[in-house]
């Protein structure tokens, strides 16, 4: 028969109360006694009733997390973090994507009945605006990424502007002077490439430099492939260039291939700088200079603000940056 409360609670010579207390991820538990209930756990066997629970207490246990595309390396790493400290808190994840579609992010949402349930949702839209977020949702909501939308949810974010000048200023001061930007966006959804383009802008700017409207080139989805054919672009304009920002690292690394196609030498002729910093730049030819999000810190804050969210905390919405730093490779300095 499976193990019960009350088994558990012998077992650790605890109340069934704290027992319970430790299975719902009630903080007010001391340590040496959540560890003492936890091994009782462990050596019994023992599994929470997720219905009864659900019914008792009126929560499912469960946090959505939406993005826009799971494919993309930046959302499965930064899933992955909060799948960690989601499970840290008590609770389990529901994944999900809307490929920046309008009406999928409003469904998701909304939570439409005859979705799975779930307490709170983590949301990084591409499309919505402030008045598609409801003042007073039927569950708690903390938005991602760079979209500005004013409301009463939580953003967690980071300083994009900062971020891309940052990546130009460390071109600019290796002597690059002839700089390209691939991912430049001018959709409703592209939020994030027009701060990065801001930021790369200010830099140039504060050097005294500009980029020929050539060497600025658009992409619609941030893929390897959309990097690789943005750096054929440019190259096969004959437009001298010296450095390319991409604004991620999977373009990047479409677009070390182009160069390394056209036997251009990377960082000798061609400097190169992505966003992210995904693994798979670690093992790039040659190894990618990166931005790097704290996307431990994105995750970890954003499961915090919807747990006190849903444990009743109803303060005005908070904006939340966190950081961000510049990993050096050899695709700017060489080995």
């Amino acid at each position: 028969m499976a193990a019960n409360l009350k088994q558990v609670a012998e077992l650790s010579g605890v109340s069934v109360r704290t027992v319970s207390n430790v299975v719902n991820g009630f903080h007010y538990v001391a340590p040496e006694t959540r560890q003492r209930v936890q091994t009782a756990i462990d050596a019994l066997g023992y599994r929470p009733n997720a219905a009864a629970r659900s019914l008792r207490t009126g929560r499912t246990g469960l946090l959505a997390l939406v993005v826009p595309a799971l494919d993309q390396p930046y959302f499965a790493e930064l899933a992955r973090a909060v799948v960690r400290h989601a499970n840290a808190a008590g609770y389990t994840v529901v994944l999900d994507q809307t490929d920046a579609d309008r009406e999928r992010e409003l469904d998701l949402l909304s939570g439409q009945p005859g979705r799975t349930m779930f307490d709170g949702l983590i949301l990084n839209p591409l499309t919505l605006t402030s008045a598609d977020i409801p003042a007073n949702p039927s569950r708690p909501i903390v938005l991602l990424g760079e979209r500005a939308i004013a409301t009463s949810a939580d953003h967690v974010h980071i300083d994009n502007v900062a971020a891309a000048r940052t990546a130009t200023e460390h071109l600019i001061a290796g002597g690059r002077r002839r700089v390209a930007v691939i991912g430049t966006q001018d959709t409703p959804s592209g939020q994030s490439a027009r701060l990065r383009l801001q930021g790369a802008m200010i830099a140039l700017a504060e050097a005294g430099l500009t980029a020929h409207p050539d060497l600025l080139r658009p992409a619609d989805s941030y893929t390897r492939t959309a990097g690789y054919r943005a750096m054929e672009a440019i190259l096969d304009g004959g437009r001298a260039v010296d450095a390319v920002f991409c604004f991620n690292d999977s373009m990047a690394i479409g677009a070390l291939r182009a160069l390394r196609e056209h036997s251009v030498r990377v960082p000798d002729d061609v400097a190169v700088v992505g966003f992210d910093d995904i693994e798979e730049g670690q093992f790039s030819a040659p190894p990618l200079t990166t931005v790097r999000p704290d996307k431990d810190a994105i995750a970890r804050t954003a499961v915090e603000r919807l747990v006190a969210r849903i444990g009743g905390e109803s303060e005005p919405g908070q904006e939340i940056e966190v950081g961000f730093d510049l990993v050096v490779r050899e695709s700017t300095t060489g080995p």
